[in-house]
């Protein structure tokens, strides 16, 4: 008789051993591979009803997800999830300014009124137009534009821009023009650029040509993530306080899909009575409850009736919540023992912090989450918020904060940590910066098809078959040691230059 043998560990006799790993910590033993890298399918859900072509979401974070971000990830598939750091018509704003566009190029456009004039707006590089409209803002019926052209040649530089401008009709298009039709459009009159409009004529951005032809070479978009009105999808995220209701009055006008409650630590009467006002409110809306960590945290919120778990606590990069309240968990056994109990009940985990790597993605899909939250893997990006900086190494970079630090706490975030009413504020994160990543529009897109690889060699075709192989035992693990994570990395070299794609 032939001995018996095996690889590894199944990931319930290897999470049931009192140990918090992290990602890190675990490895993936490779299945059997019968089909190829492109037959992997990432689609999936976000919540009960909001699917997704691909499992990534940008983080509620005021350094990662504005406007910009948000309307880049719905473009590659993802969705994006606002910021609450903000008044409540600023984060609405944020909502229509996503839901009214086609392409995921915002710009920073000089508007100014008739009766201005124009002092040092030119004086830079980065402005080639003054946009005139009637109210000098966007918000408004664009009247004509002065090229820089026109204002170099002027003597009287202290001239009104409505005696000079230029009136043309033919520079506007509808907002729902997609980046073909723009680009179309801008070859078919030779122009640099083209306005966005609403139906009513009030502007939406202004797209230059170089955005358009920056755009076209990252690799192609689909239709993205689109709701049944055929706009962009996109989610907010709201605390738990009585004033949080009138927040959520104004996204829902503004045409939110999805609301994420936004707390630490998510098990708390505050959040169970938000999300019961929540679905009895607007019961068509999907609500996200979170953070949570275990099994019986996310019990509580399913059964107060959330449609979406956010899991992780103290495991982002910037987050020091484990450190200063020795409460938490390792990502990896958080996100296997939620997702235990949430599949149950068939409400999709959101993997939330921890993410570094395309190989931390896998992990954390195959352990059992539908999607995963990024917060530094998309910091620094072309979309996240913010000014690139030099700095002392000569880096390009980003400020990348977490809404535990004492900065973030300054503009509200504190609610998040349940301190907005505590007389001293203790930091749960801190102030960071990180690398210029160029744009997310070729930064994910790349990032999925290393994902797509890592599922092909655990045999895993889509994220259901990924679930199906761990829960029947199939797919294996084990823990590395210290020298084996120095190992799997790279090492025993002078110098190397690390390049993703």
């Amino acid at each position: 008789m032939a001995a018996e043998f095996e690889d590894g560990s199944p990931a319930e006799k290897l999470f049931n051993q009192g140990y918090s790993y992290t990602y890190d910590d675990v490895i993936f033993l490779p299945h059997y591979i019968d089909f190829p890298t492109d037959a992997v399918n990432l689609s999936t859900k976000l919540s009960r009803n909001i699917p997704l072509s691909i499992p990534c979401v940008s983080s509620p974070m005021d350094t990662v997800t504005e406007s910009y971000m948000a309307a880049a990830m719905a473009a590659v598939g993802g969705i994006g999830i606002i910021h609450s750091n903000a008044t409540p018509s600023e984060q609405a704003d944020m909502i229509r300014s996503v839901k009214s566009r086609r392409v995921p190029i915002l710009s920073s456009p000089v508007f100014k009124t008739p009766d201005s004039r124009i002092v040092n707006e030119f004086e830079g590089d980065d402005v080639p137009f003054v946009f005139v409209t009637q109210s000098g803002d966007e918000k408004s019926k664009l009247l004509g534009y002065v090229a820089k052209s026109d204002w170099l040649g002027l003597k009287d530089t202290e001239i009104k821009l409505g005696e000079i401008m230029r009136t043309d009709a033919n520079v506007s298009v509808p907002c729902h023009y997609d980046l073909g039709q723009i680009n179309g459009k801008l070859k078919e009159e030779g122009r640099d650029f083209v306005v966005l409009e609403k139906e009513g004529g009030e502007v939406v951005d202004v797209v230059m040509k170089e955005e358009v032809e920056r755009v076209k070479g990252y690799p192609k978009l689909g239709k993205g993530t689109v709701g049944s009105d055929g706009r962009w999808m996109v989610g907010a995220a709201i605390g738990t306080r009585g004033s949080d209701k009138e927040r959520l009055e104004h996204l829902v006008k503004a045409g939110v899909d999805v609301i994420v409650l936004d707390s630490s630590q998510g098990n708390s009467i505050y959040q169970i009575e938000m999300i019961k006002y929540v679905k009895q409110t607007y019961p068509e809306l999907d609500v996200i409850g979170g953070n949570v960590v275990t099994m019986s945290q996310a019990q509580n919120l399913i059964k107060a009736g959330v449609d979406g778990l956010r899991v992780g606590m103290g495991s982002g990069s910037i987050c020091t919540t484990q450190e200063v309240c020795a409460v938490g968990r390792g990502q990896a056994t958080a996100v296997y023992k939620v997702s235990s109990i949430a599949t149950q009940s068939g409400i999709p985990v959101i993997a939330d912090g921890g993410i570094s790597f395309s190989g931390h993605i896998v992990k954390a899909l195959v352990l059992g989450a539908s999607t995963v939250m990024m917060g530094s893997f998309l910091a620094g990006s072309t979309e996240a918020p913010g000014a690139y900086e030099l700095n002392e190494k000569g880096l390009r970079v980003k400020k990348y904060r977490g809404m535990g630090s004492l900065e973030a706490m300054t503009k509200g975030s504190d609610q998040r940590y349940l301190g907005d009413t505590a007389k001293l504020k203790i930091a749960q994160g801190v102030v960071g910066a990180v690398a210029d990543k160029g744009s997310v529009l070729k930064h994910v897109p790349y990032t999925m098809q290393a994902v797509k690889q890592g599922f092909q060699d655990l045999g895993a075709s889509s994220l259901r078959s990924a679930h199906d192989l761990l829960r029947s035992k199939t797919l294996r693990l084990e823990v590395r040691t210290a020298a084996a994570q120095v190992e799997g990395g790279v090492h025993g070299l002078a110098s190397h230059e690390k390049k993703a794609f």
